[in-house]
């Protein structure tokens, strides 16, 4: 798919933290299963992602899932929207797992462009959580000026810190991302920008899975 999926690695901090884990006796499986996982857009809303904007798919061994934006850019200085500054998107997905297992989020991958003037800079934000956990953890991934160049940021959890989404139960899953733009110190015509955006001009996240067996009933 055009501009793969990618979404970085606040995902796995979050996780770490949402929900309580499984035990043990539930090992992380080598193998995906085989039958197919169906990701839904339950809501997306934000300045970064307008309605038809943003669209998920699941890769066909169903070990990730990639969300691909179309107009997801932050930008400041020279005659840019005073608003323009900060973009965000929030996506509620509802994901179907095969019955008898249940998952967890390993690893994100972000990616996009940055030019940012010198003294300007830039932020790549994202937080996630489950539908009702009221835990959410955030990471932030800083950017400096001068820089002119593609950017990709990595976020990963340590197989034993995996927390995973709760057996037999549907949890919708949040995912909020935010770029911001800062003009700083920058002459005040001179425009900054940041995308979350491969270089064919989609943005994508790609959120990498773990899997394992519910315990039987």
């Amino acid at each position: 798919m055009a501009g793969g999926l990618l979404m970085s690695g606040a995902v796995a901090a979050l996780l770490t933290t949402a929900l309580p884990a499984h035990p043990a006796s539930s090992p992380v499986l080598s193998d995906p299963p085989s039958d197919r996982i169906v990701i839904d857009i339950a809501t997306v809303n934000g300045s970064g992602c307008p309605q038809g904007t943003a669209a998920v798919a699941v890769s066909p061994d169903n070990t990730a899932f990639t969300v691909t934006y179309s107009d997801y850019l932050a930008q400041a200085g020279g005659d840019s929207d005073p608003t323009a500054f900060r973009k965000n998107c929030q996506l509620n997905l509802v994901v179907h797992v095969p019955q008898g297992f249940t998952y967890a989020i390993a690893s994100v991958d972000y990616r996009g462009f940055a030019a940012l003037q010198p003294g300007a800079s830039g932020t790549q934000k994202a937080s996630y959580y489950f539908q009702g956990s009221s835990n959410t953890a955030a990471r932030t991934h800083p950017f400096n000026g001068p820089y002119n160049d593609d950017w990709q940021a990595t976020d990963s959890t340590d197989w034993a810190q995996l927390v995973w989404a709760p057996c037999g139960v549907l949890r919708n899953f949040n995912i909020n991302t935010e770029l911001r733009v800062n003009a700083g110190t920058t002459a005040p015509d001179k425009v900054s920008f940041m995308t979350m955006d491969s270089t064919d001009g989609d943005i994508s996240t790609v959120y990498h899975f773990a899997w394992k067996e519910c315990p039987s009933s």
